[in-house]
């Protein structure tokens, strides 16, 4: 591997950095001190900070030279909602708060490649380093960009980078195109006429018709959806009732929705609001139908996808960059970045399973491997270093 010597001799720095901060998780938009050492770290290196932008997103802008061309490099800051059953000394010391999804490594490796950057200078151009809160659940990225993200900082492109367990340290995955789903919610609340369960010809019951669209939703993929297409309808709470001799008034639905399409996700919602209805009139009863649209299928851009998969072939090798990474259901708030400016979200192997950095993300003994703090902070150097030349 060809990583920066130069981002070699810091690798404690950055380990002690990435530590810290796995010690001290924080959650969507109350990340103050993780914002504080993010923007204490920057001004250290001599880089312009920028805070506030979705309450506690940090943007460090460094210009070198008269290029007029514009990077944004993204890293996410926010821990999950999970108690960590890990023992090392950097566990978390707040119970029910840990960095189960690397969101510290993530951090750290662009902190690694802003120290690099500012102290070398190899490019010509303006980086502008995006340090972004609450990207689990409520898609901290839309809120910076309405905050006015690209209009204070404008990008010609912008990048994303998360880790992956069960690819070996050393590796790349990148796909021109999705890579990772869309994140709909979906709350219906249907509204009958509640009886005794022994005469329950007096009144609408709510659990069959809400038993009537759970069924009817799956064809939205089986039958709705082109078999080339991917889509994803789970109604994970069923929630009515209160005795077993009564039939409850109401019945309420929750669940998600996925699609690696934006035509797919348009028509999902469209599917679900016509079938909740028509089964409701059908049924008598009043339905409520609340769809959240909260995270957009990532697509990645194809030249930009290239940009991705040539800066890590310099760093680990051709032979190391998989170029056509199917992509995953789960969701990633970065697909509002990649909705507004041309880029690419690309995956850096963690560790396999069984070694350092195995574990799966959001799972309570997850952590971040060490061992590739350089590897990612040599991508993002050299990714500013090719296009910024």
């Amino acid at each position: 591997m060809a990583i920066y010597n130069r981002i070699a001799d810091f690798h404690d720095d950055l380990s002690r950095i990435r530590r810290d901060i796995h010690a001290h998780p924080e959650t969507a938009f109350e990340e103050t001190r993780t914002a504080q050492v993010v923007a204490d770290e920057l001004e250290k290196y001599g880089i312009e900070v920028h805070r506030g932008l979705a309450k506690t997103g940090v943007v460090g802008s460094l210009k070198v030279g008269n290029g007029t061309k514009r990077i944004g490099l993204r890293a996410d800051i926010d821990a999950l909602d999970l108690y960590e059953l890990n023992e090392f000394d950097h566990k978390s010391v707040h119970d029910g708060k840990m960095h189960g999804c690397g969101h510290d490594g993530h951090t750290t490796m662009l902190l690694g490649a802003a120290r690099y950057l500012a102290e070398t200078k190899n490019f010509d151009g303006t980086v502008h380093f995006i340090f972004q809160p609450a990207e689990e659940n409520v898609a901290g990225a839309r809120v910076m960009i309405a905050d006015g993200l690209f209009e204070k900082f404008d990008c010609d492109m912008v990048f994303g980078m998360h880790n992956m367990p069960g690819v070996e340290l050393g590796k790349f995955a990148v796909n021109p195109g999705p890579i990772m789903a869309s994140a709909d919610f979906v709350e219906i609340t249907i509204t009958g006429k509640g009886a005794h369960g022994a005469y329950p010809h007096n009144g609408t019951d709510p659990i069959v018709v809400a038993a009537q669209m759970i069924s009817a939703f799956q064809t939205i993929a089986s039958r709705r959806t082109d078999p080339l297409d991917s889509v994803v309808v789970s109604i994970t709470q069923v929630i009515a009732g209160h005795t077993s001799n009564v039939i409850p008034e109401t019945a309420t639905l929750i669940g998600t929705t996925r699609a690696l399409q934006l035509e797919t996700q348009n028509m999902i919602e469209s599917e679900m609001r016509q079938i909740a209805k028509g089964i409701g009139d059908a049924f008598g009863a009043h339905v409520d139908f609340v769809y959240d649209r909260r995270y957009l299928p990532t697509i990645n851009t194809p030249q930009e996808a290239e940009y991705s998969a040539r800066a890590a072939a310099d760093i680990v090798g051709e032979e190391n960059v998989i170029r056509d990474k199917l992509p995953g259901m789960g969701a990633e708030d970065f697909s509002w970045m990649l909705n507004e400016r041309p880029g690419c979200y690309v995956l850096i192997g963690n560790g396999v399973e069984g070694g350092p950095g195995g574990c799966h993300v959001h799972n309570p003994n997850y952590d971040f491997n060490d061992d590739i703090l350089t590897v990612g902070a040599s991508y993002w150097s050299r990714l500013v270093e090719n296009e910024l030349a």
